[in-house]
């Protein structure tokens, strides 16, 4: 596929033409490609000890190899499901090539998954491998079916993610993946119920290139740093499968953090792109960034939740460069992008990339809308980007399609309008997700959650706005008869809430309440309750 070249936006829209190759494998196509180059920086990796680590193309690929041998003779083949659940470390990009290597499909978690979590989606994928670290082995000790077991430190039962890749041969015959085979699975919150399961073919991570040449125009002279944990879809499109696939050295940093830390190792790595969600850029605006050079900045992006005006506005200040916002989500990651060659509007995600035709549609999903309409944002179809579908849901996955005068259409679930000049503006969701610090987050599971607290008889979790996290949780909670309110319960469901399913998840506000808005049926009105929220906050 042939990169255009163009002196605006528009134009590079009229000449870009979709060419998928019939097979594509990420680890030969890409990492082994630049591998030949043996100087060429792939990662930059540091933690929060002040350890530091440079690895080369060839040194991944290297170390790739070896440990898709390790993953063969424990007995992982091509279509055979990988939880890879790392923290920011170099074995991360390593494990999730090595999967991609063999044709295994990488399912990537983060660390702060509880035991529950991890089993619900090793068992909803039926994996038979993960890779971790010794001090998470313990959460998938209730999964016999997890029979390749590779653990950075060790442990009892797994095998040392090191010292089997230093005792593996070094050539490793590479899997044949088809365009249209499996090859990555995310698993993304739902508005009811469990995670989705989002399964990617080899086409989108070969189409991702896309998300990079039309949002920050990366180039292989670039660094680029996106602070997304390894879970989130956006690492891989921004730490991983992006930014490799346009030959850009990426920064890895392990660590809390730390906003000057932060601002220090833009300038340390020299870093021209750097990529952060809204909550980080509200706190590195105030830092003072005086003696700290920042010169090596040319653009500087987020995705996943709006950021205020003015944070733009004092980013651009401090840094000398464009903050470009985007629009993505799991289902088709980045969408709608702004470009260095698109004049920027204010508060508008950008316009759909090249390759890309989207539009709104009406909620009742019965015609497009006109400038200004407020529907549901809708991706035009066939998209090399988009999902092969939620995983072994077909009904879930035709519910969100919709043929509309002969042209087939994906449905997002986010409310927009669309001006005239084709620029799009983010109006919020069309379900109860909840969007918090760049996560998603399902009101069932927080729910399921507090349901196992003994105090709990009722309960319904909405999105409250909030000025630093976009939206957080909150529990509207009925309790049972004869227990009290009191701060110290809030405090206690919170913890509980905490230990049952990941932290980020929990709620962190509780109303206690007498009952909850129901419809006829005895459903809840979570949508009443979200509402009352937002009026409350004088944002309705």
């Amino acid at each position: 596929m042939h990169r255009p070249q163009a002196d605006t936006f528009e134009a590079l829209r009229a000449q870009f033409r979709w060419e998928i190759p019939a097979t594509f494998n990420f680890a030969t196509d890409v990492v082994d490609r630049w591998a030949g180059d043996p100087s060429r920086t792939a990662l930059l990796w540091s933690n929060a000890a002040g350890d530091e680590r440079r690895y080369t193309f060839a040194e991944i690929a290297d170390r790739s190899r070896r440990l898709a041998n390790v993953l063969r003779a424990a007995g992982i083949k091509k279509g055979d499901r990988v939880v890879v659940m790392l923290p920011r470390l170099p074995a991360w990009h390593i494990a999730m090539v090595a999967c991609l290597r063999i044709g295994a499909v990488p399912i990537p978690s983060i660390e702060m998954l509880t035991a529950d979590d991890i089993a619900y989606r090793a068992r909803a994928a039926e994996a038979v491998g993960a890779v971790t670290t010794r001090a998470n082995i313990g959460k998938f000790a209730a999964l016999p079916g997890i029979t390749a077991r590779i653990a950075v430190g060790g442990g009892e039962g797994w095998l040392d993610f090191d010292t089997a890749i230093a005792a593996a041969a070094t050539d490793s015959a590479a899997a044949t993946v088809g365009a249209e085979d499996p090859a990555l699975l995310f698993f993304t919150s739902g508005s009811t119920g469990k995670p989705k399961g989002v399964l990617h073919a080899a086409r989108a991570l070969f189409a991702w290139r896309n998300a990079m040449w039309f949002w920050p125009d990366l180039t292989e002279r670039d660094v680029m740093w996106c602070t997304a944990d390894t879970g989130w879809a956006k690492a891989g499109t921004s730490v991983l499968i992006g930014p490799w696939s346009c030959g850009t050295a990426v920064v890895f940093h392990d660590g809390p953090f730390d906003a000057r830390r932060r601002l220090e190792l833009i300038a340390r790595h020299r870093v021209s792109v750097f990529c952060a969600p809204n909550t980080e850029l509200r706190r590195l605006v105030l830092e003072n960034a005086a003696g700290i050079d920042l010169s090596s900045l040319r653009v500087s992006l987020s995705g996943g939740e709006s950021v205020n005006p003015e944070i733009i506005a004092r980013w651009e200040a401090m840094t000398g460069c464009r903050l470009l916002e985007a629009y993505g989500q799991t289902e088709g990651l980045m969408l709608i992008t702004n470009h260095a060659l698109l004049p920027p509007r204010t508060a508008s995600m950008g316009k759909p990339y090249p390759g890309l035709d989207a539009a709104v549609m009406s909620v009742d999903r019965t015609q497009l809308l006109g400038p200004g309409e407020v529907g549901i944002l809708a991706i035009r179809q066939p998209q090399p980007m988009q999902m092969l579908g939620y995983w072994r849901d077909p009904a879930r996955t035709a519910a969100d399609r919709v043929m509309l005068d002969g042209v087939d259409w994906h449905l997002t679930g986010d409310l927009v309008t669309m001006d005239g000049d084709g620029y799009v503006f983010y109006q919020g969701r069309d379900d109860d997700i909840i969007g918090s610090a760049g996560y998603r987050i399902g009101p069932a599971e927080v729910e399921n959650a507090l349901m196992q607290h003994d105090a709990i008889a009722e309960c319904a979790v909405v999105a409250s706005p909030d000025d630093e996290r976009g939206e957080v949780v909150k529990a509207f909670i009925v309790l049972k008869p004869d227990i009290a309110p009191s701060d110290a319960l809030a405090r206690a469901i919170q913890d509980h809430t905490k230990q049952v399913t990941a932290p980020y998840k929990y709620p962190r506000l509780i109303e206690f309440v007498a009952d909850l808005p129901k419809t006829p049926t005895g459903k809840t009105r979570r949508r009443e309750l979200r509402d009352l929220e937002y009026r409350r906050a004088g944002k309705l």
